[in-house]
């Protein structure tokens, strides 16, 4: 445990930053700004690959033990890559919620938008499951997690949407103009 507060920093490839060294990931790089800003706290990187809301549904109650003041949850891409169904995202990313509020934890919500391959309706039914969600819970959002780079050719790798490192430097930036109004004093 630390001594310092946590920010679990939760979510999938895009959180535990696939493909680039561990140092470059935008958790890594949110811990040196808040170095550099004179905040104490400390980041856990609980991102991994491929995982759904569902799967962090399932795993939210152990990464609690890491005692969170806040979770930044970057949760839904890999939902909709794979089309599943926006009532099971909706209810996962709930439950999430829910489940850090009921420990304690504020959240940070991160939005997320996706091609539009699986149709107008999927892809605006699935960007609007985090504002309506925000809205819910009374939590902060993110528009979007990747503004800025998603589909920039000079900041992701082949994919198109997994940052590189110069992507998760901007990534950061974005994440951090969202966490800054919700820390505690420095």
């Amino acid at each position: 445990m630390s001594d310092k507060p946590v920010i679990l920093a939760f979510g999938d490839s895009l959180t535990f930053g696939y493909q680039v060294p561990p140092e470059k990931s935008y958790p890594s790089r949110l811990q040196r700004v808040l170095e550099a800003k004179g905040y104490p706290y400390k980041v856990v990187n609980a991102g991994v690959s491929g995982d759904t809301t569902a799967g962090g549904a399932a795993r939210i109650d152990w990464l609690l033990r890491h005692d969170p003041e806040i979770v930044i949850v970057e949760l839904g891409a890999n939902d909709g890559l794979r089309g599943l169904p926006i009532d099971s995202m909706r209810e996962n990313l709930a439950r999430i919620i829910e489940t850090c509020q009921k420990h304690g934890a504020k959240v940070l919500l991160a939005g997320m938008k996706i091609t539009p391959n699986l149709g107008r309706e999927y892809t605006e039914a699935f960007e609007q499951v985090f504002h309506d969600v925000a809205e819910q819970y009374d939590v902060p959002l993110i528009p979007f997690f990747l503004e800025g780079v998603a589909g920039v050719q000079e900041l992701t790798q082949p994919d198109g949407l997994h940052p590189l490192e110069k992507g998760y430097a901007k990534v950061t930036i974005t994440v951090w103009k969202h966490l800054e109004p919700m820390l505690g004093k420095k």
